[in-house]
């Protein structure tokens, strides 16, 4: 019988998300995945160190003080709470699209602060 992975608030089950298999919160990182390598030897600490399981973003580790996407379900993908990088998403990956109304990427980008989270609508021609 599978454990019932609902109570226990470290981990969460999001449709759309890995599937919708149950991670450790705020990670992509699979439940299931920790007991495999359990299973075939691996110690925590080996895990660890093979696995990215921290909750801050590369770009936020490495100094940068915004990060500028395209990924439309990073808010739904990513834990964003305690985050000191801003995001700004661009909903549109089109050069030729995007080119013409690029001020609309560039005042997000300017206002951005600490933690800031904000989307520009860049809708297709």
């Amino acid at each position: 019988m599978p454990l019932d992975w609902s109570q226990c608030p470290d981990v969460e089950s999001i449709p759309g998300k890995v599937s919708g298999a149950w991670v450790f919160r705020g990670t992509r990182m699979p439940v299931a995945t920790v007991f495999e390598n359990l299973e075939a030897g691996a110690t925590i600490e080996d895990i660890k160190e093979c696995f990215d399981v921290s909750r801050n973003t590369a770009a936020e580790e490495a100094g940068f003080d915004l990060f500028l996407t395209t990924d439309k379900n990073i808010r739904y993908q990513q834990n964003l709470t305690g985050r000191k990088i801003a995001i700004v998403v661009i909903g549109n990956t089109q050069w030729p699209e995007l080119r013409l109304p690029v001020q609309r990427v560039v005042a997000p980008v300017t206002a951005a602060t600490t933690g800031s989270y904000s989307e520009v609508d860049i809708p297709a021609r």
